[in-house]
């Protein structure tokens, strides 16, 4: 191995299958060509946070005018992507779960790295192995409790990855003592071990990439791909991506990112989570973002609805997807009818919705969720997407920006979900466990990130409850030990003690009390771990 890569940690069995002296050569060379750049658009970011701190603005580009203005299209779909009216998501392990989702029925799966994953070098490693031997028709799993097999139908979604942001560093593998990029790796060895196979197969190699905030930052990405697709010797525009819009900055650029990555792209996702989140990270300043319970915050509110209907319209205009977002929703036999209908009910009104906004397919979280999101799909589609459907209504900077009416919104039971949520996430992802479900919903770092940022402003400007209290530090210590206590009454006192669920709820309490607010909580927890 070449002396300037250093591996932290243990090499198991068969990792040098991924993490071979070739695959990180290769690896080497992305970061080297790539990584100052990668970091120079990371301290743009914190200048434009800077700028819209002292009462700057969020706006359409004047820069870009001419982008939006001229015809042109996205380069096109590949045949097995034309049809993504259901994608279930989910971590690239345990190796059940990653089976039980290729088997769902659903019409993609996104296998992720990133909100899902908790990053340790064997979650990396044992996700990239399960990848190649899915795509090879070399994986199975059997549950040693229950002696239930797993194996790949001969029909399984088609796979997508996403590998994780820019902002977030490889810790485990270093390059003359530099970290290198999260999306560098993940990206890099996906595409190493797995590009030509899939071609073989009449198939591709196909990514979401997430957390993007300006125009820059997909030209980057599409000269880090260009670069693999050379260095591979694929044909330029083998590599498909589809662009999560789940950052405010990046609603007001979604033209210029499918400019950017004409070549490779085919559609851009609205992650209403993250969205939401950004929402409040970016205006944490303003009184503005003082929003109602996060239940009340849907994709019904008029700045949510209208960030859909403008992506499904600026997609279809460039021949792109518009492609909806996550339901959380978990339906298990443990739950109560009661709870299993409302869930569906749910689903279905949100479903309805983005059907008729024109989307060309939407997120599950769950597989008893397929076929039921499936059924609403296949009966209103005219084919196998809606590519020729718009909304056609002229939504402006301030349609994007009009926050909900807060009166009255803020319940106690409202800050004990965001507590709940915190708490028990953090504790399953400093365990290794990325993502879990937390009151009947899967819960990941997009949806903690929510709750995380809405305690911290409701904390920063001591807001009122409904009942007339108001939030501060002596209530949320107070709700803190009776959510510990409800979470110890539930899971009892063995499994309490093997989940870290007190020293969760001490990071998630210096994180939303702290002055300044962490960028993202996986940042701090990633040192943790």
């Amino acid at each position: 191995m070449n002396k300037s890569i250093r591996i932290d940690g243990k090499i198991l069995s068969r990792y040098n299958e991924i993490i071979s002296d070739e695959a990180l050569e290769f690896i080497k060379e992305i970061h080297e060509r790539f990584n100052n750049k990668r970091l120079e658009l990371l301290d743009e970011r914190k200048k434009r946070q800077k700028n819209i701190d002292g009462g700057g603005k969020l706006d359409f580009l004047d820069e870009t005018k001419k982008i939006r203005d001229e015809k042109w299209k996205i380069k096109g779909i590949p045949e097995d992507l034309l049809k993504r009216q259901v994608e279930i998501t989910g971590p690239p392990v345990p190796k059940k779960m990653f089976i039980s989702a290729l088997n769902s029925g659903a019409d993609c799966y996104m296998t992720d790295f990133e909100d899902s994953l908790t990053p340790t070098l064997d979650n990396l490693i044992q996700g990239q192995l399960n990848i190649k031997d899915a795509i090879n028709g070399e994986i199975d799993f059997t549950d040693k409790s229950s002696g239930k097999k797993y194996e790949l139908n001969k029909k399984i979604a088609v796979l997508l990855i996403r590998p994780r942001g820019l902002h977030l560093d490889e810790k485990h593998i270093t390059i003359n003592s530099e970290r290198i990029s999260g999306t560098f790796f993940d990206l890099g060895l996906a595409l190493f071990h797995n590009a030509k196979n899939l071609i073989k197969k009449k198939s591709g190699p196909y990514f979401y990439l997430p957390k993007l905030e300006h125009y820059l930052e997909c030209r980057l990405l599409n000269e880090v791909i260009l670069f693999c697709e050379k260095k591979l010797n694929l044909e330029i525009g083998a590599v498909k991506v589809t662009v999560l819009i789940e950052t405010i900055n990046a609603v007001f650029q979604m033209e210029e990112f499918l400019w950017e990555l004409k070549d490779h792209i085919v559609g851009l996702n609205a992650g209403r989570w993250d969205y939401l989140f950004s929402y409040q990270k970016v205006y944490r300043n303003t009184k503005k973002v003082i929003l109602p319970d996060r239940s009340k915050v849907n994709m019904f509110v008029p700045f949510m609805s209208n960030y859909n209907k403008l992506l499904v319209d600026t997609c279809h205009k460039r021949g792109a997807f518009g492609m909806g977002g996550m339901s959380a929703q978990v339906i298990a036999k443990s739950n109560s009818p009661e709870i299993n209908e409302k869930a569906l009910s749910g689903v279905k009104k949100d479903k309805e919705r983005e059907l008729k906004q024109g989307n060309d397919g939407a997120w599950v979280a769950h597989p008893s969720l397929v076929e039921p999101v499936k059924n609403i799909f296949e009966k209103n589609f005219d084919g196998p997407n809606q590519l020729k459907k718009f909304n056609n209504e002229k939504i402006n900077r301030r349609d994007l920006l009009d926050e909900p009416e807060i009166e009255k919104g803020i319940t106690e039971s409202g800050v004990r979900e965001n507590l709940q949520e915190g708490i028990e996430y953090m504790a399953h992802w400093i365990n290794g466990t990325g993502c879990s479900v937390v009151n009947n919903l899967m819960a990941d770092a997009a949806t903690c990130e929510v709750s995380r940022a809405q305690l911290w402003v409701w904390l920063k400007y001591k807001v009122q409850l409904d009942d007339g209290r108001i939030v501060d530090e002596k209530l949320i210590d107070q709700l803190i030990n009776d959510e510990l206590n409800k979470i110890n009454k539930r899971v009892g006192e063995e499994i309490y003690k093997k989940i870290p669920f007190d020293k969760a709820s001490k990071i998630f309490k210096e994180m939303i009390s702290k002055q300044n607010f962490d960028d993202f909580l996986t940042l701090p927890l990633y040192e943790k771990i």
